[in-house]
C-alpha cells in the first residue's frame, strides 16, 4: 500500500524561496509507485496543502491532516525540505514528534543545537574538532572593536548566529566596517558570531544515513567567484563546485573522518552537509546544515550523483529510514 508523504517547504526565514524549489524537486522525484506525495507550504500566515491544480487546502494543525472534498488524509511520513526556521531549528521536529509522525531530518534537539552556530561549536570543541577562533556579540552589547580584532584578527567574518545559506554574513577587512557588518547580521538574528578568517581550501561534506549505515558522500570543493561563498555564489551560479574535490589522499581521509565524527558525536540522522576549510593541512569545521538544499544546483544531490545514488533513491531512502523508527 502506498504511503502518504507530506513534503513540507517554505518556512519563515529569508530562505523560503530556495526551500520551495527544494520541495518541488522532491515532489517531482519521489517514486509514484511507492508514495502519494503532497506539497505542504508552511508560512507564518498559513499552512496549506497545494494540490496538482495549485489550489490551497488548509492544514488541520491538531493532527497535521488535510481534508479535500470531505475526504480526510493523514500522513505516514513528513519529508522536511524547510531551510531555516521552523524546519531546521527544531520547531517542526518537536511538533511532529508530539503527533508521533516520523520525519526525514534529525531530531528536535539536534536541529536546535546545530542551527545555533555558537552552541554547536561549543559542543564539538571538547572532542578535538578544530574550528576558527570566535568572538560573540549580542544585540545591545557595547562593541569593542579593539578586543574583537585582538582575538580574531583581520580580515574576519561577521555572521548571524542562527541563519543559513549565507544570509547575514559579511567579510570585514577594516575596523570601520564592523558597524555595517553587525547591522547586516542583526537583521537575521539577535546573536552574532565573529570568526577569524581561515585562508585555505573550502570543502563541503555530505554525510547521510543510507541503507542503515552512516555514509560519507564524495567531497565537494568550493571555489567562489566572489570574496567568499555567499548567497550569490551558493545559489546564483557565482562559484565552482568541484566534485570530487581536488584533495590529496591524506586531506580527503582527514576530512571524511572528521565529518563522520561530527555526525556521530551530534547523534544525527537523515541528511547533513558540513563545511570545512583546510588550514595548515587540517580541516577546520565551520558549520553543519541539517536540511541541505535539494535543488538541481544544490551540493548534496551533486555528491549523491557522484556516489551513484539517484535523486529518487536518495529521497526514497530518507523516507524508508525514518519509517523504520
Amino acid at each position: 500500500m502506498k504511503k502518504n508523504i507530506a513534503i513540507i517547504m517554505g518556512g519563515y526565514s529569508s530562505e523560503f524561496e530556495i526551500s520551495l524549489k527544494s520541495g518541488q524537486v522532491v515532489y517531482e522525484t519521489l517514486d509514484p509507485t511507492k508514495y502519494n506525495a503532497f506539497r505542504i507550504h508552511i508560512f507564518k500566515d498559513k499552512w496549506v496543502y497545494v494540490d496538482a491544480k495549485n489550489t490551497e487546502h488548509p492544514i488541520d494543525k491538531n493532527d497535521f491532516s488535510i481534508s479535500v472534498d470531505g475526504l480526510k488524509t493523514n500522513f505516514d511520513c513528513v519529508f522536511n525540505a524547510i531551510h531555516g526556521t521552523p524546519g531546521e531549528d527544531g520547531f517542526m521536529q518537536g511538533y511532529l514528534e508530539l503527533l508521533d509522525i516520523p520525519q526525514t531530518s534529525c531530531n528536535m534537539y539536534q536541529a536546535a543545537l546545530t542551527f545555533n552556530k555558537r552552541d554547536c561549536l561549543s559542543t564539538l570543541k571538547p572532542y578535538g574538532i578544530k574550528t576558527a577562533v570566535s568572538y560573540y556579540v549580542n544585540l545591545g552589547d557595547a562593541i569593542n572593536e579593539d578586543a574583537i580584532i585582538a582575538k580574531v584578527g583581520l580580515p574576519c567574518f561577521v555572521k548571524a548566529n542562527k541563519a543559513g545559506s549565507s544570509f547575514g554574513i559579511s567579510k570585514v577587512y577594516k575596523r570601520e566596517e564592523f558597524n555595517k557588518a553587525l547591522e547586516v547580521a542583526f537583521k537575521e538574528d539577535d546573536e552574532v558570531i565573529i570568526e577569524s578568517f581561515l585562508d585555505g581550501v573550502e570543502v563541503s561534506v555530505g554525510v547521510i544515513t543510507y541503507k542503515g549505515e552512516v555514509t560519507v558522500l564524495p567531497i565537494t570543493e568550493i571555489v567562489s567567484d566572489n570574496d567568499f561563498f555567499d548567497y550569490q555564489a551558493k545559489y546564483l551560479g557565482q562559484s565552482q563546485e568541484i566534485t570530487p574535490a581536488r584533495l590529496t589522499e591524506e586531506q580527503e581521509e582527514k576530512v571524511r573522518t572528521v565529518a563522520k565524527k561530527v555526525y556521530e558525536i551530534l547523534k544525527m540522522k537523515g541528511f547533513s552537509r558540513s563545511e570545512f576549510i583546510f588550514k595548515d593541512g587540517e580541516p577546520h569545521f565551520l558549520e553543519i546544515n541539517t536540511v541541505p538544499g535539494m535543488t538541481a544546483a544544490s551540493i548534496l544531490p551533486q555528491q549523491a550523483a557522484a556516489a551513484g545514488i539517484s535523486l529518487k533513491d536518495l529521497f526514497g531512502n530518507a523516507i524508508e529510514e525514518c519509517l523504520k523508527k
